[in-house]
Order: C-alpha cells, then sequence, then structure tokens
C-alpha cells in the first residue's frame, strides 16, 4: 500500500492495480507488535543506527542501502503520524521510544503493542484518497508474465469464482511477505508461503541470501504466536527450568550492572536463539509435549504496566495459553520468524529482471545481512515500498503497453490448472502429505544449526517431494473459493523457497549470524563476504553465485555484544566519527 500511495503521487495519471490474495486488513503486517525503528531522540543519531544494522547483521548488510534507510525512516515514521498513526507518547506529549534487541539506543516508535495493526489501518485509510488505486481483494497471483525481456504483467485467479484473468502491467512490484510457513513452527500467518519469491525465481530473477532464516527466541508452544520483543524491552527475564536467568553465561551482559540499556535479554535473535539450543543441550530447559521451553517472566512489570504498554500480550497469553503473565510465566521457545534474504534487488526496489520490482520481506536490498534486528523491518516495509512505488512508477511512464503475447500467457496457466489439478485423475499424493514431510525436511536441515550431510540429505529429499508434488490430487475439482487448489499452489510455490533455502545453506561453509555451520563454526569474510545469488536453470536445477557486500564506511570488525555502559553504546565503537541527527 505504501509502493501504491508513491506511485500514486509521482504520476496520477497511472492505473494501479494493488492485487491480494487476502482483504488487506488480512495482511500479516497486522500481527506486528513490537515497533519501528527510526531515530528521533537527541542523544541518537543516524550513523549509531546504521552501525547497530551493520553489526547486528554480521556485515553482510549492503551499507549504501542502510545509510539511506535510516535517513529516510524517521521521514516514513512522520508521514505516518501525519496521516493518523496513533503513536505512543510521553507525558509531555513527544513520540515515545523504547529498546529493541541489538541496538544501542531507544529508537523504536510503539502503538502499544499492536504497531502493525495501527500502521496497516492508517495506510489502507490513506490509499482510499488515491483514484488511480483500484484494489483486486482476494485474487491470487499464479504467474508472472514475461515477454521482450521484460514483466508485463500477472496471472491472477479471483478466488470467488476461480476466473483465471491477466493483469497486464507496465511494472509489477511484489510485496508478498516472508515464507516461514516453509518450517512446521512459525510467527508468520498460513498465507505467508513465500509465493512472491518463487514467482520471481520462476521468472527469471535471482533469490539473495536465502540461507539466512530468523528464529524468535519467544513463540508461544504449539501455536508459535509471537510474545513481542517488546516484553524484553519493558524488563521481561528469560529464565531456565531452575528460575536463573540464564543470558547472562553468554557474554549478553551482567545482570549486577544497571546500564540504560541490559544487553542480555535484549541481545540480538540469533544469539538469543542460539543461546536456547545450548540451555537445552545441558538439560536446563522444561520439556513440553511441544518440545522444550524456557519460560518470559513480566510478572514484576506489574499489572499497570502490562496493561499500558503490552495489552496485547496479555490478551494472547490469556487466549491460547490460558495463563496470566501478570501473575505467571509465559512459556517460550524459539520460532521461525523472519526471512533475510528474498528476490534480489538494488536501493530502489528494481530487481535484474526489467518491470519487476520488490519490496518488504520478500525483497533483499539488503539492510538486514545476516541477522535483522528487531522493529527494522516495518520501516523497511515504508522506505523501500515508497522508494519502489516511485522507481516503478518512473519506469512505467517510459515503457509502451504490454504486447498481445502475454495473453496466451493467461491461457497457458489456465490449462496449466486444469490438465495439473482441477481435472487430473489418478493422482495419488496428498497436499497435507507432502507439505508436512518437507517442513520436517526443512526444519531438520536448515534450523538454528546446520551441518553438511542434513543439508545434502534435506536436498535430495526436496528433489523427491517435487516428484510427488506433481502427482498430487484435489478432491476439490470445483471453482469457487477452491481452498484446496490454492493450498497445492501455495505448496508448490514453498518447495521451490525450501530449495533455495537448503541450496543457499549447503553453499555457504561459514558461520554468520542466523545461518550457523557446526562443520564450519567460524566467520569467514576472505571468501563469503558475498551475497548468495540463487538462480533456477533452464532444466528446473539451481545454481548459486556470490555478488561482494557493498562497504562504505563500516569495515568489518568483531560482533561484540558485552556489557552496556551507562549512557547506552556498545563496547565496540563505530569505525567512523559519529555524526549526530539534526
Amino acid at each position: 500500500m505504501r509502493a501504491a500511495i508513491a506511485a500514486a503521487e509521482v504520476n496520477p495519471r497511472l492505473s494501479i492495480a494493488v492485487v491480494s490474495k487476502v482483504y488487506p486488513m488480512r495482511s500479516h503486517t497486522v500481527s506486528a507488535e513490537g515497533g519501528a525503528a527510526g531515530v528521533v531522540k537527541p542523544d541518537d543519531s543516524l550513523d549509531e543506527h546504521a552501525y547497530d544494522t551493520i553489526s547486528g547483521g554480521d556485515w553482510m548488510c549492503d551499507q549504501d542501502a542502510v545509510e539511506a534507510f535510516v535517513r529516510e525512516a524517521p521521514l516514513e515514521l512522520l508521514q505516518l503520524e501525519h496521516w493518523g498513526c496513533p503513536w505512543s507518547r510521553e507525558p509531555d506529549g513527544h513520540i515515545a521510544v523504547r529498546a529493541f534487541g541489538g541496538m544501542q539506543k531507544r529508537r523504536t516508535w510503539f502503538a502499544a503493542d499492536k504497531t502493525g495493526f495501527h500502521m496497516l489501518h492508517t495506510l489502507f485509510q490513506t490509499t482510499l484518497k488515491y483514484e488511480p488505486i483500484t484494489r483486486y481483494d482476494e485474487w491470487f497471483v499464479t504467474k508472472l508474465l514475461v515477454d521482450d525481456g521484460r514483466v508485463q504483467g500477472v496471472v491472477a485467479v479471483e478466488l470467488m469464482s476461480g476466473k483465471v484473468q491477466a493483469i497486464t502491467a507496465k511494472a509489477v512490484i511484489l510485496c508478498t511477505g516472508g515464507c516461514g510457513r516453509v518450517f512446521p513452527f512459525t510467527t508468520n500467518a498460513n498465507i505467508k508461503n513465500g509465493d512472491g519469491m518463487a514467482l520471481a525465481l520462476r521468472a527469471g530473477a535471482p533469490l539473495k541470501d536465502m540461507e539466512f532464516v530468523q528464529y524468535h527466541p519467544t513463540g508461544l508452544p504449539f501455536t508459535g504466536i509471537l510474545i513481542t520483543e517488546a516484553t524484553r524491552a519493558e524488563g521481561g527475564y528469560l529464565i531456565n527450568k531452575d528460575g536463573y536467568r540464564y543470558l547472562q553465561d553468554y557474554s549478553l551482559g551482567k545482570p549486577e550492572s544497571k546500564p540504560v540499556l541490559r544487553s542480555m535479554e535484549l541481545g540480538p535473535r540469533d544469539r538469543l536463539s542460539q543461546a536456547f539450543v545450548h540451555e537445552d543441550r545441558k538439560g536446563r530447559t522444561v520439556p513440553t509435549p511441544y518440545g522444550p521451553i524456557v519460560h518470559l517472566d513480566l510478572r514484576h512489570l506489574g499489572e499497570q504496566i502490562i496493561n499500558t504498554k503490552l495489552p496485547f500480550v496479555r490478551e494472547l497469553c490469556l487466549k491460547y495459553q490460558n495463563i496470566d503473565p501478570v501473575r505467571e510465566l509465559i512459556p517460550v521457545r524459539p520460532v521461525v520468524h523472519y526471512m533475510m534474504g528474498g528476490v534480489s534487488t538494488d536501493i530502489h526496489g528494481a530487481t535484474p529482471l526489467a518491470g519487476l520490482y520488490a519490496a518488504g520481506e520478500v525483497a533483499c536490498v539488503s539492510i538486514n545481512g545476516a541477522n535483522r534486528l528487531g522493529s527494522n523491518s516495518l520501516p523497511e516495509c515504508l522506505v523501500f515500498g515508497a522508494r519502489a512505488g516511485k522507481a516503478a512508477a518512473e519506469h512505467a511512464a517510459q515503457q509502451a503497453l504490454p504486447n498481445g503475447r502475454v495473453l496466451a500467457q493467461a491461457r497457458d496457466e489456465q490449462r496449466r490448472l486444469d490438465t495439473q489439478f482441477l481435472r487430473r485423475l489418478g493422482g495419488t499424493e496428498r497436499v497435507a502429505a507432502v507439505r508436512d514431510e518437507m517442513q520436517r525436511t526443512v526444519e531438520s536441515s536448515a534450523g538454528i544449526y546446520r551441518e553438511a550431510s542434513q543439508l545434502t540429505k534435506a536436498t535430495n529429499s526436496l528433489r523427491e517431494l517435487q516428484g510427488r508434488f506433481e502427482n498430487v490430487r484435489l478432491d476439490d475439482r470445483s471453482h469457487t473459493f477452491n481452498t484446496e487448489l490454492q493450498s497445492a499452489l501455495e505448496l508448490g510455490f514453498m518447495l521451490d523457497v525450501a530449495e533455495a533455502i537448503v541450496q543457499s545453506a549447503l553453499q555457504r561453509t561459514e558461520s554468520r549470524g542466523a545461518h550457523q555451520r557446526t562443520d564450519y563454526p567460524a566467520r569467514d569474510d576472505r571468501k563469503f563476504l558475498a551475497h548468495s545469488l540463487l538462480y533456477r536453470n533452464p532444466d528446473g536445477s539451481s545454481r548459486v553465485e556470490y555478488l561482494p557486500v557493498k562497504i562504505t564506511r563500516w569495515p568489518p570488525g568483531e560482533r561484540v555484544y558485552g556489557q552496556v555502559e551507562e549512557h547506552g553504546k556498545e563496547e565496540a565503537p563505530p569505525a567512523v566519527p559519529i555524526r549526530r541527527a539534526s
């Protein structure tokens, strides 16, 4: 929606279609709880935000993109304020900010713990005043239309009727989110299947850094529902089965210090998730029917703070765990949360395929590197949504109308859906069975820790599952709201994305950020200070190439999260003088 607004402002004469397989208010952004990072306080600076992002990403971030991001994020958040987003405020009326993991200053704007909800509603309401924007709600895109070396639209299925339609365009922006459902235990909604990533890969665009999969350290067992990092920003503790704050054993700060920001519970997500694995191996976690857990303790915060700043967390715990965090411990465990990788784009959201753009979690700019810092993703959607919208609008103004040849591709897609799914007889495989096995395969091989033999085994298993998918049988042959057909199409996308994750992880023989190889435990800047680019070959196989990381001002250094000083700055300082924000 931010991209659509930007495109409409660049050229009001454009016709802009927003195509979504769900009603916009059901976009998964609505579930984002913690906040959005942007420099706003006088004791903070753009350089400090950039350095926190780059070091948190283990120097895999493209620094030109990070500098643009930190510069434009506060402007986008302020724009959202002008459009009506109800940011939480200090008693004196200034914007309130909270601490977030891996950030050495408080810079995360928030709207209680329903930030994504309010941002999404604000953007949706704002789009309504732009006449060029037409929404196609509950239309599912199954193919990009590519001809003459450029993207010229999409093929989409209207879910209500089953009608297959070509929607031609001079430019297409993918904003389809991540692919957490490739894994069995995730914070992601059922709609996050990697659709956009697979669409781009099939059309010829590369996927970048797919090996970097973020686990969030605090998901509810069984459901995977996220317990926001804001709980720890407000002072929550992570404790093991003995009631011990175990993170003090993992070089993330000592509890006897009283800094502005404690970097124990507010360490980066990859380090906290890895610490959980070590606690489990030491027998210090609590066994449950849904796997080992530790506890998040908010009781000392008191009912007033929880009701004021964390009301949604209390609601989730009461509804889904039947516990009250005011009086009881919250059971949590690491859960797949976010993809640092995605469709390869430049700083303006353009992919290597002419006419195709991407923004948000589906894209890899890359500002998140090997580990995204919490509260950077919501402003990323705004900053690069706006950039992609502007760039796509300018590109469209220079293009001729899509040619008639692309319409034949829509007819071919209709025949494919009929032949492969709706009219197929004799198929023996079920969507759910193939999907479950895919999820178990990816979890066992490309989880928090990886190893060559498991990744190789997973590669072979996924190829076998691709073959089984070709023999899937559907019971529902109807056209109206055929959710079984939708699940089958999503499974096809997920299998492509799963292979990309495993192949990229197998080729990167080092440990960096969220990618931890037990057989290659050291970071290797000489060989792997580079982005992986996974391409699909004409025969359906894949290949991985590498692109150097863009370094502008911060040379690679040791990633240190020691005790934090009273002023809230990390022990390892930036390598250049800090420029204060105006």
